[in-house]
């Protein structure tokens, strides 16, 4: 629980630095809302994350078919989940209130509920693939190198499976930033009828955050 603590902390800390700075509300902190928000899916994901395995540790589950779905198998689905619900319970406000929209020149035409709602989708897409991706290929290599024994000594499996996760993990970060571009493009069909009353443009942009 407290490595998934530790975990969801830095994620949420990431995204709250890292989002659109557009929303803005008058009848209350939009940072305290935004700090409050990050709290509750710290403390959700975190026990989310860490429910399979206390599970089976207080009913001592110990069957090779269980050790092999809670340890191997859950981890890469769950922070994947838990890692897009925090992108997207954080960064609320933006599909909430809406983000800036621009033309092609830079210049605002207006803020738009949709534009936000496609960045934040965006980054909780890009941000499940970067850790469910890091979290499933490691157990995936490992077990190969297992089967393969390339390594003789069972406690060097840690190490080993250690630098797996940090090479995936050093792999995947420029893949995830760029699965989708940091100015994000959307039409003009799907924005506001308020925002295309001003502009005769046809293509709009935002700022998706990371």
């Amino acid at each position: 629980l407290f490595l998934q603590f530790m975990f969801h902390t830095y994620t949420t800390a990431f995204t709250l630095v890292n989002g659109n700075g557009t929303p803005k509300a008058e009848e209350y902190s939009l940072q305290q809302k935004q700090i409050l928000l990050g709290l509750g899916a710290i403390f959700y994901s975190a026990g989310i994350g860490a429910l399979p395995l206390t599970f089976m540790n207080r009913y001592t589950l110990r069957s090779s078919l269980m050790q092999l779905v809670v340890r191997k198998l859950l981890p890469a689905p769950l922070f994947g989940l838990t890692s897009a619900f925090t992108v997207a319970v954080v960064r609320s406000p933006e599909f909430e209130n809406g983000i800036e929209v621009m033309d092609r020149n830079g210049k605002v035409i207006g803020v738009s509920k949709k534009a936000g709602e496609k960045a934040v989708m965006e980054t909780a897409l890009s941000r499940a693939v970067l850790f469910g991706t890091t979290f499933f290929l490691p157990e995936v290599l490992t077990y190969g190198v297992q089967r393969a024994r390339l390594v003789k000594n069972p406690r060097a499996l840690g190490p080993v499976r250690m630098f797996v996760i940090m090479s995936v993990l050093a792999g995947m970060l420029p893949v995830s930033f760029s699965m989708f571009p940091q100015c994000g493009e959307i039409k003009r069909a799907d924005l506001e009828p308020e925002i295309l009353s001003s502009t005769e443009e046809t293509e709009f942009f935002y700022n998706r955050g990371i």
